[in-house]
């Protein structure tokens, strides 16, 4: 039995909250949320600035820690562990992509790919190969020793979907992935997104203002002050 048919949802958030103090007030920027991501589904996350979009998703997964209510990550506990051992299941079963890249720049677009395996303890020379074999499919096999000051726009965007999907992860969450690309740009990032998705059959959660990526999803999220909202 595969470890996707033990869970009926690769993330599941119940009741989830999430509230910050400034100064003698508390801020709640989520409330009493619930969202189930099935396997291989695709979903966007739409709202305005500040409606708690970010929030969801850094929640969902596990890069903050709710005020209350959890979230569960195939079917177990994940928002309860501790950091390391959070860490560790994000390393084997989610995938990240944000706006800005986050690519290390002392290091070459081969490296940088194969980083999440080299966390792993693989050892170098096959976190290589497998990072040239995820670039090709991203269309990168000419800049694999390229640093990222050297790439377009695109090219960084396009290097970290390779890095976030190294590990063939469950699911894959994007923060505005497109939001720092012209539209060109952002259309073949998004198309190559929607194919990694198709062939991999891992869930993609999206927060996007991109309405044409918004409409390609199979369901789409309205969130409006920390509420989905019909």
């Amino acid at each position: 039995m595969s470890k996707l048919e033990v869970a009926n949802f690769v993330l599941e958030a119940k009741a989830l909250s999430k509230s910050y103090r400034e100064g003698d007030l508390s801020v709640d920027v989520l409330k009493s949320v619930n969202v189930q991501i099935a396997q291989g589904e695709r979903c966007a996350i739409v709202g305005a600035s500040g409606s708690g979009k970010s929030t969801l998703l850094h929640l969902l997964g596990g890069l903050d820690t709710p005020t209350s209510g959890g979230v569960s990550l195939l079917g177990k506990d994940y928002s309860s562990l501790s950091e390391s051992k959070r860490g560790k299941m994000r390393n084997q079963h989610l995938g990240f992509v944000y706006q800005f890249h986050h690519l290390l720049p002392e290091f070459t677009v081969l490296d940088n790919v194969a980083m999440p395996l080299f966390i792993r303890r693989v050892p170098t020379e096959v976190a290589r190969k497998h990072a040239k074999e995820i670039l090709g499919e991203v269309g990168l096999n000419h800049r694999l020793l390229h640093k990222p000051s050297e790439l377009s726009g695109g090219e960084r965007q396009r290097t970290a979907i390779a890095r976030a999907i190294i590990t063939r992860p469950d699911c894959l969450l994007a923060d505005e992935p497109t939001g720092n690309l012209d539209s060109a740009t952002a259309e073949k990032v998004y198309e190559l997104l929607l194919d990694l998705q198709r062939q991999t059959a891992m869930s993609l959660v999206i927060v996007t203002h991109d309405s044409a990526l918004a409409q390609s999803m199979s369901r789409i999220l309205h969130m409006r002050d920390g509420v989905f909202v019909d």
